[in-house]
Formats: C-alpha cells, structure tokens, sequence
C-alpha cells in the first residue's frame, strides 16, 4: 500500500540514485574548472574557451569511463522500482 512513509522512502532513494550517479560527471567537472583557473589566474589569460573546452573533454572522458557503471546503476534500480510495483500497489 503506497502510505507517505513509502512515497518519501522512494523519493529519498530516487534522490540518493541520482546523486550518485551524477557525482562522479560533476566532481571531475568541477576539479577541471578549478584547475583552469587556477590556470588563467596564473598566467593571466582570460580565453573563454580555455575553460569550456577542457571541462568538455574530461566530461567526455568520464562518460567512456564511468557511462557503463552509470547505465548498470540505474538498469538495477529501475528493474528493483519495477519489480516493487505489485507490492507497492496491492
């Protein structure tokens, strides 16, 4: 039976899920942004594209690397959500 304690337990999973598959993207984005400028403060160069394109190669890195355990991640938690769903309901 769907009670507000299974809803919220679902919703704080949901949010734990996306959390954990995002972080790996947004941490080696933002160690990448750091880096460049860390970069152009030391050299004084202000080049917009310094600091776009780097994070985009190592965001496309990390999605080679990291894009089949991000896919198993969610394929196993869709497949136990849907699994639960007769016992959610009835």
């Amino acid at each position: 039976m769907m009670t507000p304690e299974t809803v919220l337990s679902l919703t704080q999973q949901a949010l734990e899920m996306t959390l954990l598959v995002s972080g790996p993207m947004l941490g080696a984005a933002l160690i990448t942004g750091l880096l460049v400028s860390v970069f152009q403060a030391a050299t004084q160069i202000n080049e917009m594209t310094l600091s776009f394109i780097p994070k985009l190669l190592v965001l496309v890195l990390m999605l080679v690397l990291a894009g089949p355990w991000m896919l198993k991640t969610m394929t196993d938690y869709m497949r136990l959500l849907f699994s639960s769903i007769p016992t959610l309901v009835g």
